[in-house]
């Protein structure tokens, strides 16, 4: 059992709220899994008080669905959920992304040049594995998002949005030349960013998300002989 060292209830809740939505964003808790409070509980060694808040916060990132006479599970968005998520991104990030070429300093360009080089040096990256997917200011979106100057935007991007989007970046990064693919997308998009031209910032931003969008449409149709396969073999 993993035992959680924190001073009071609202502490314990904090940790173990990051500590569960960093498994579900990283798939270790896969999506659809039914949530156990007692399984929690036992695993993150907290009681039920703190583990319920926490879970209530979850539901509030959209990361866990609460299902009438069944209880919590962990998201799992349908195809056409995910691509309304998608056109959702392609359209306000699209706008973050040329409000950004607008009023980012040039600071904050070096630094997310900056960004771009650690990204290139990830592990999985250069084994064409995955590509880097920490949060927050490591996350070249975010830094983009936060970069455009409009509260409510970031706020509607990077509030009860992010997470659910972060865990189905991660699920599709690893997708075959796609890392390479959106890492020379990024360069692009930079490139416009730097040179404060705010409607190609916003055009290749809007074409890197359908792209995504694209990526995930093909993993369904290739999915789905398999799921037609496994009817035939249940029936």
């Amino acid at each position: 059992m993993q035992v959680i060292e924190a001073q009071d209830s609202e502490t314990l809740s904090e940790n173990v709220f990051r500590r569960i939505q960093s498994a579900i964003v990283q798939g270790e808790i896969p999506p659809g899994s039914k949530i156990s409070e007692p399984e929690l509980a036992r695993t993150y060694g907290i009681s039920r008080g703190p583990l319920r808040e926490a879970i209530h916060r979850l539901e509030g990132q959209r990361l866990l669905v609460r299902i009438p006479h069944v209880g919590a599970r962990v998201v799992s968005l349908s195809q056409q959920e995910l691509i309304e998520l998608y056109e959702i991104r392609e359209s306000l990030e699209g706008m973050a992304c040329r409000l950004a070429a607008e009023r980012m300093s040039d600071a904050d360009v070096a630094e997310l040049r900056r960004l771009l080089d650690v990204h290139e040096q990830d592990a999985a990256f250069q084994a064409g594995v995955g590509y880097y997917q920490q949060e927050g200011d490591f996350d070249f979106h975010y830094r983009i998002i936060q970069g455009s100057g409009n509260t409510t935007l970031a706020q509607m991007l990077c509030g009860e949005m992010y997470q659910l989007v972060r865990m189905y970046r991660l699920q599709f990064s690893a997708t075959p030349n796609r890392p390479r693919q959106a890492f020379a997308e990024h360069h692009r998009i930079l490139d416009a960013i730097e040179g404060r031209d705010g409607e190609l910032a916003e055009l290749l931003m809007r074409r890197h998300i359908a792209a995504s969008k694209r990526n995930i449409a093909r993993y369904f149709e290739s999915a789905a002989p398999t799921q037609s396969s496994k009817k035939r073999g249940e029936s």
